[in-house]
């Protein structure tokens, strides 16, 4: 019987413990992307609508978040940067559908969309070459420990990835993948 009531409690903990952790949620993507996210332009004819996506358990001193999507297989040698967003206020928790559009105002006017490598600010989804098979696109909320990263909106990937990684207390990903 003591066992049993050991047992119940260790799984009890465990449950707890994975409840409390930072995670990053989607209404609208889920493993694959679809035309819905898919760029509009170099070649592609998606609605470049970014998905929605919402967080919680962010740790403790979160001053801000930061938004990032990466795709690591883009032949490039160097990947392909999609989204780049930060300064999102620490009571945000979620960006609606169609966020990554800067024309539509759907975030808080804090928030900093900057350029991408499709050298433009906002959104710009999943586009692959042509037959070049399934490439990741990794979505990723940084709880940051600054409530502003000092940058603005014509910082590139690069740099603002370099003050990222000096200011992260925690990440949550989710990653799907598309082909064309």
């Amino acid at each position: 019987m003591n066992k049993m009531i050991t047992l119940v409690g260790l799984f009890m903990s465990t449950f707890s413990i994975a409840q409390g952790t930072f995670t990053l949620q989607s209404k609208d993507i889920g493993g694959q992307a679809t035309m819905t996210e898919e760029f509009d332009g170099f070649g592609c004819t998606g609605k470049n609508t970014s998905p929605q996506l919402s967080w919680e358990n962010a740790p403790e001193g979160t001053k801000s978040f930061a938004i990032t999507m990466y795709d690591p297989d883009a032949p490039t040698g160097s990947g392909w940067w999609h989204w780049v967003v930060f300064d999102i206020p620490s009571n945000t928790n979620e960006f609606v559908t169609n966020a990554g559009n800067v024309n539509a105002k759907l975030v808080p006017a804090s928030v900093i969309q900057s350029i991408t490598d499709y050298g433009a600010k906002g959104y710009g989804g999943p586009c692959p070459p042509e037959g070049h098979g399934l490439h990741e696109y990794i979505f990723t909320v940084h709880a940051l420990s600054t409530e502003s990263l000092g940058l603005d909106e014509n910082t590139n990937a690069a740099v603002v990835g370099y003050y990222l990684g000096n200011n992260t207390l925690a990440k949550a990903s989710i990653v799907v993948y598309y082909r064309r």
